[in-house]
């Protein structure tokens, strides 16, 4: 076996996954490994093309978009239309996520108001 490529043990402590994860990437063709009998090897395309799937997660993208996203890179359109689709891609993503993170504030503000509240009220029952 080529050093190069990673078993699916070593994939996933290598990207910190579950080997669930990894089948459930093959089975939806995210991922397509090599296979020798039941074995599974992970060679640079794949170990690159998990590294856009995690960080297509944690951006907040779906899977199907994530799909969309890797298949416009094995695409052989220009660069161009590659980097328009992405521009348009990402654009609506961080909106998405400016939206998201403004409800998140706006939650941490009203929790830490209502805890300052139950802070003062204790306060005031201990002096009684």
């Amino acid at each position: 076996m080529n050093a190069s490529k990673l078993s699916l043990k070593e994939m996933c402590e290598a990207f910190e996954v579950t080997p669930r994860t990894l089948r459930y990437y093959e089975y939806i063709e995210l991922l397509i490994p090599e296979k020798q009998g039941r074995k599974r090897f992970y060679g640079h395309k794949e170990k690159a093309r998990l590294r856009l799937i995690k960080r297509g997660r944690r951006f907040g993208f779906t899977l199907e978009e994530i799909r969309q996203w890797l298949e416009m890179y094995d695409r052989k359109d220009s660069n161009q239309t590659q980097l328009e689709t992405w521009i348009d891609i990402a654009s609506k993503q961080a909106k998405e996520l400016e939206d998201r993170k403004a409800e998140i504030q706006a939650a941490l503000d009203d929790m830490q108001g209502l805890r300052d509240a139950a802070v003062k009220e204790l306060e005031a029952l201990k002096k009684r």
